[in-house]
C-alpha cells in the first residue's frame, strides 16, 4: 500500500457470483460486490435489527482474481481487505461521472457461522488437490476427536 491510500477491511457477503475477465495483456480481473449490513440489539423490543445496508463495488487482480472466482460465490459470508479507489469518467453526453470501489489485497471466508476446510494450490487451477499441509486435512482434528494430533504450531 504506498502512502496517503485510504485503507479499509470489509466483512460482508457476497451478492453475486464474483465475474472473472482477462484483460488485452492477459491480467485476470475478478468483479464483485459485498454488501455489509451492521446489526445491532434493540433492548426494549429484545430482538436484533439490521441497520442500512451498504453494498462496496469490489476488484480483486491477477492470481487473487482466480483464486476469488474459483472460490467464492453469491452469498458467502466474506472479510476482505484493501484500498478505496476513485474512478472517473465522462459519458458519451460529456457528463463527468465518478465512483468509489474498493481494489481487495486480501479475501478470505468468514468463518463466524460456517466451518470449512482448505485445500492448497497446487498451481493448477483445473485439478487442484489438498496437499500435505496438515491445516489441509479433515482428519481427526477436524472432528474434534480425543486422539486427534496436537496442531502445527
Amino acid at each position: 500500500m504506498s502512502f496517503g491510500e485510504t485503507p479499509i477491511t470489509i466483512v460482508g457477503n457476497l451478492t453475486g457470483d464474483p465475474e472473472l475477465k482477462f484483460t488485452e495483456g492477459g491480467a485476470a480481473l475478478a468483479k464483485f460486490t459485498i454488501a455489509s449490513t451492521p446489526r445491532s440489539f434493540d433492548k426494549d423490543s429484545g430482538q436484533w435489527k439490521d441497520g442500512t445496508t451498504t453494498f462496496f463495488r469490489c476488484a480483486a487482480w491477477r492470481t487473487l482474481a482466480e483464486h476469488v472466482a474459483d472460490s467464492l460465490a453469491k452469498g458467502t459470508r466474506v472479510v476482505a481487505t484493501g484500498r478505496i479507489r476513485q474512478h472517473d469518467w465522462q459519458t458519451p453526453e460529456g457528463e463527468n461521472r465518478s465512483m468509489l470501489a474498493v481494489e481487495v489485497d486480501e479475501i478470505g471466508a468468514s468463518l463466524r457461522f460456517v466451518n470449512l476446510t482448505i485445500r492448497k494450490d497446487d498451481g493448477n487451477r483445473s485439478t487442484s488437490a489438498p496437499g500435505p499441509d496438515a491445516w489441509a486435512s479433515a482428519g481427526p482434528a477436524s472432528q474434534g476427536s480425543p486422539e486427534a494430533p496436537e496442531a502445527p504450531f
